[in-house]
């Protein structure tokens, strides 16, 4: 099969934004964002925000990751271990209270697992939590609009602009890959398992910093890394062969990431980071600029792409 990469045909995949799509966006902002009261002059109830902090003790020894310090808790929300948010109800301000628990059986940490533990906790806030009212209020604090209706009109055009902007970059991702499908390369399994290592690799760091490992992530998924390495296979067969269609269309091409292209770039991760251009220049190295001349060239080469195929709106 000769390497195809102009004239592709693709379907760009176009949803129209409802206004029940719009209603649901407004009932998740409403669920996100209550009205919060600070309460002073009662006890803590169920459905209150507790701001705490606590430390965790077992058998008299206190055991790592059970301590933190003003920590917000939903009573009743269950996030925390069966019995603990339920001994913090009828609680004030100021109280310091011990919460006796029993850890599950089933706990990931199996020095902890099925064993009592105590809790002592310090309630610094107690929050009331409402829900606002949609309402033109609403829509001065939330959308910076005047009225509700020109509120769903701004969410409504934003929403609509979001999905259009995706179905754009599913269309390009479906050409690249038809692109690298039709490239005459085959990745060698020690490339394969590179790239199914660097893949695990981003998924232990992403677990990481939402608390968590890669064992503990098998145990609660029922599965091991080789099965997640099994069925990533075919993906990462698939990216290696699109690398390998971008630095081919590059070539061809003549594609490559000119200066003013790059210190653009810069100024937009300086930009998304909330971050100067001095003090990006400090974590600047040579992979970082790698990485930045490599995400202009992939951008381009897949702007070609797309340019160069025939597409119909569905």
């Amino acid at each position: 099969m000769s390497f195809v990469y102009r004239g592709l045909k693709a379907d760009f995949k176009r949803y129209i934004v409802t206004e029940q799509d719009v209603q649901q966006q407004i009932d998740g902002i409403l669920q996100e964002n209550p009205k919060i009261e600070h309460i002073t002059d009662r006890p803590a109830q169920l459905g209150d925000e507790v701001i705490i902090d606590y430390a965790g003790f077992c058998e008299g020894e206190q055991f790592p990751g059970g301590t933190a310090e003003h920590q917000p808790l939903t009573l009743g929300s269950g996030m925390f271990i069966p019995g603990f948010e339920e001994q913090l109800v009828g609680k004030e301000i100021g109280e310091e209270v011990i919460v006796s628990v029993t850890f599950p059986e089933a706990y990931h940490s199996e020095k902890l697992a099925g064993k009592a533990a105590e809790f002592r906790c310090k309630i610094h806030h107690i929050h009331a939590k409402s829900t606002y009212e949609p309402n033109d209020e609403f829509a001065k604090e939330f959308g910076d609009c005047e009225t509700m209706e020109e509120f769903r009109e701004k969410l409504a055009l934003s929403m609509q602009n979001y999905v259009d902007e995706q179905a754009e970059m599913d269309l390009q991702d479906r050409l690249m890959v038809e692109a690298a499908n039709s490239l005459d390369f085959a990745p060698s399994e020690e490339e394969i398992e590179a790239e199914l290592d660097e893949q695990i690799g981003r998924l232990s760091a992403e677990l990481e910093h939402q608390g968590m490992n890669l064992e503990m992530y098998c145990q609660f998924t029922g599965t091991s890394v080789e099965k997640l390495k099994a069925d990533a296979r075919e993906n990462a067969v698939t990216s290696i062969k699109v690398r390998a269609a971008v630095d081919e269309i590059a070539a061809l091409e003549n594609i490559t990431a000119e200066k003013n292209e790059i210190d653009e770039a810069l100024a937009h991760v300086a930009m998304q980071n909330g971050i100067t251009m001095e003090q990006l220049k400090e974590l600047y190295n040579d992979d970082f600029e790698k990485a930045v001349v490599r995400s202009i060239i992939i951008g381009k080469v897949m702007h070609l792409i797309r340019e160069a195929a025939e597409n119909t709106v569905k």
